[in-house]
């Protein structure tokens, strides 16, 4: 008695799944001309700007890379070197960082540890520790300024002064757009 309402039940099933099937390639057979999803131009721009960036960011990676930091840590480093003398409370470098870091202290506890930066408490404001480049730091940014300078020559040299001027215009301008937004949004 099982074994029969076994084979109903499934026996039900394949006509359902057939008739199913069938009612499909009878809906799809009228589509043969399907639409293709075509993006639009702000959708190829950010693919291609992401894509751009991906590459950028590898490319740049190999120049840091045989003095065992990172394209982040780097940008910190450049970052208190433009502060000097003075240093920087750490929230105000990941507000500076070119890429947001969230985890900016354990960034700053590897340089640290590198001996590449120092913190220090001041008397006059005990609630932020003040980050400063160390002078193996700035010894290091200073092998890393021409090497750098290069790769941006060659990251871009396809493009002449003008195009770079209005790659950088464009660029300038769309994130504006979006730091208002997100001002608007508080």
């Amino acid at each position: 008695m099982i074994h029969s309402e076994c084979i109903e039940q499934y026996l039900t099933n394949q006509l359902w799944t057939s008739k199913l099937n069938f009612k499909m390639a009878k809906a799809n057979s009228g589509n043969n001309k399907k639409k293709q999803f075509q993006p639009s131009p702000g959708g190829i721009a950010y693919v291609a700007l992401l894509r751009t960036a991906d590459k950028m960011k590898t490319y740049f990676e190999t120049i840091f890379a045989p003095f065992e930091i990172t394209g982040q840590q780097y940008n910190v480093l450049r970052i208190l070197r433009g502060a000097e003398p003075e240093g920087l409370p750490t929230l105000t470098i990941a507000e500076r960082m070119i890429e947001r870091a969230p985890g900016i202290t354990r960034m700053i506890d590897r340089l640290e540890a590198k001996g590449l930066v120092g913190r220090e408490l001041r008397p006059t404001d005990r609630r932020y520790a003040y980050c400063r480049v160390t002078e193996k730091g700035l010894n290091l940014l200073e092998l890393l300024d021409e090497p750098v300078e290069v790769a941006n020559q060659t990251a871009f040299h396809g493009l002449s002064e003008t195009e770079l001027e209005q790659l950088t215009a464009l660029l300038m301008k769309t994130r504006q757009t979006h730091e208002s937004d997100l001002e608007e949004s508080k």
